[in-house]
């Protein structure tokens, strides 16, 4: 155990957050941590929109869904996989990726490049006594954030992190349980033991929930996936993936 493994063992999402701005030392430090991520084959297939408007920070909040966090936090950011700039490379040294970069391939490698970045940089922001929400709430309308960020063609909004001194610390919920995780040499072949870890995983999470709210819920984790499942939600994306030139091969 050290101070790194602490803190990424402390992670809780923070939805409610002090009027108190990050400082441009501190931005750019978050920054540099996210660019220090791996990234396949060094292609760097990401952008990072850091939003400091008040009056986009408000729009965003609508389009995720009323979340007034988005709003009000210490800086806001928006994670993007990008190979628009690769587009651009084609033009610099006269060469044609464009099979390349519309492939599913090259998207799949931009938005893990995206999702690893970002992953350093809420650690990186946790280790420095801030909090954090990642906001997946972004993809409710990708075409108003689009038009709000003004990207461009092979860059697609996947998600926005919330950053910011924490007003309220929430408990840290319980994960799955390691064993029906991480699996060793193959997938686990056993359907009864499967599903008996879920049902143990159940009683967890729904004795959180009996705790938390004093007996106002108590519903279970399968239950409460299943029923979120259940409803179809952002069907639109494959076709605006697509129409940015992204997936297509």
């Amino acid at each position: 155990m050290n101070k790194t493994i602490e803190t990424i063992l402390d992670h809780r999402s923070i939805r409610s957050f002090q009027d108190k701005p990050l400082t441009r030392e501190q931005i750019e430090t978050i920054i540099t941590t996210a660019q220090a991520a791996s990234t396949s084959s060094f292609i760097q297939a990401y952008s990072i929109i850091g939003v400091s408007d008040q009056n986009k920070k408000d729009q965003l909040a609508e389009v995720v869904g009323n979340q007034p966090y988005v709003a009000k936090n210490g800086h806001f950011l928006v994670f993007c996989a990008d190979l628009n700039r690769h587009a651009q490379i084609a033009e610099m040294e006269n060469i044609d990726v464009i099979p390349s970069i519309e492939s599913t391939e090259k998207f799949m490698v931009s938005v893990i490049d995206a999702a690893l970045a970002a992953q350093n940089a809420a650690i990186a922001a946790e280790s420095m006594g801030l909090g954090i929400c990642y906001i997946g709430g972004i993809r409710n309308n990708l075409e108003a954030v689009q038009s709000l960020l003004k990207t461009p063609d092979y860059v697609v909004p996947l998600f926005g992190m919330a950053i910011g001194y924490p007003a309220k610390v929430n408990d840290k919920k319980p994960r799955l349980p390691l064993e029906h995780v991480y699996m060793e040499n193959e997938y686990q072949q056993d359907t009864a033991t499967f599903i008996k870890q879920l049902e143990d995983y159940n009683q967890v999470i729904s004795a959180y929930y009996r705790e938390r709210t004093d007996g106002k819920r108590e519903d279970t984790w399968t239950e409460q996936i299943g029923q979120m499942l259940e409803k179809k939600s952002r069907m639109y994306m494959k076709d605006f993936v697509q129409n940015r030139k992204m997936d297509l091969r």
